[in-house]
């Protein structure tokens, strides 16, 4: 099966067309126009420096139901005595730059491009990308991006400069999340931290089922900062 090659038209192969591995198409641009489009069709880029862009459309899909959100004991204690404080929105540069810059587990280099950080930061400034911050003593010392989409969350990527930070943003979104009504929190691909915190696999097409019936549902679209 072919990996489609995008022109400028802004249009997608159906998903199921993706390879193994779920490599759809490559090349188009960054654009807030085909970004959304990627999102709302269960499409996501993901690349390195030196790459043309790259399409994603996994199958299995690793998901988060956030009724199915699970939290350590030892993630619950750091909560309850309020070591981080949390802000949503508040430096959403600052935590696509560390998310880039934080160096992985065999994982060279970083796919938050320049490109990829610049159309973000587009996405944010039109009111669809939207970050979590933890602060402690007034230093960003961890926290999380994503997209947002009537009731789903398409996240990222997340960074911690310090033990728990992260864990404690995205339990402190997750929860805020299920408030306002939202029903699935995309986390693309498998992760062992993710699964620790009740993410799991489901077939694509019931994932194309779910986002379709999250999109019907008004998106929250511009600053966060009152979430919470």
């Amino acid at each position: 099966m072919p990996v489609f090659l995008l022109d400028n038209n802004l249009l997608f192969p159906p998903v199921e067309l993706a390879i193994e591995g779920g490599i759809l198409a490559v090349g188009g641009d960054l654009s807030p126009e085909r970004l959304l489009l990627a999102y709302r069709e269960g499409i996501f880029p993901w690349y390195s420096d030196g790459e043309p862009i790259i399409w994603w459309s996994p199958d299995p899909r690793f998901v988060l139901f956030p009724e199915e959100l699970k939290v350590s004991k030892t993630t619950r204690q750091v909560i309850n005595r309020k070591i981080f404080d949390i802000t949503f929105d508040k430096n959403f540069e600052g935590v696509i730059s560390r998310c880039a810059a934080v160096k992985r587990r065999r994982q060279r280099g970083t796919w938050i491009t320049a490109e990829m950080r610049n159309a973000y930061i587009e996405l944010h400034r039109l009111g669809y990308a939207h970050s979590v911050e933890s602060w402690r003593e007034g230093r960003l010392v961890g926290g999380l991006y994503g997209v947002s989409l009537g009731s789903i969350f398409f996240g990222e990527s997340m960074f911690a400069l310090e033990s728990n930070a992260s864990k404690v943003a995205l339990v402190t979104l997750v929860r805020a999340l299920q408030s306002k009504g939202f029903k699935l929190i995309d986390s693309q691909v498998y992760t062992e931290h993710m699964e620790h915190f009740g993410a799991r696999e489901i077939p694509r097409t019931q994932y194309i089922m779910m986002l379709k019936e999250c999109l019907r549902d008004e998106t929250l679209r511009g600053s966060w900062s009152g979430l919470l």
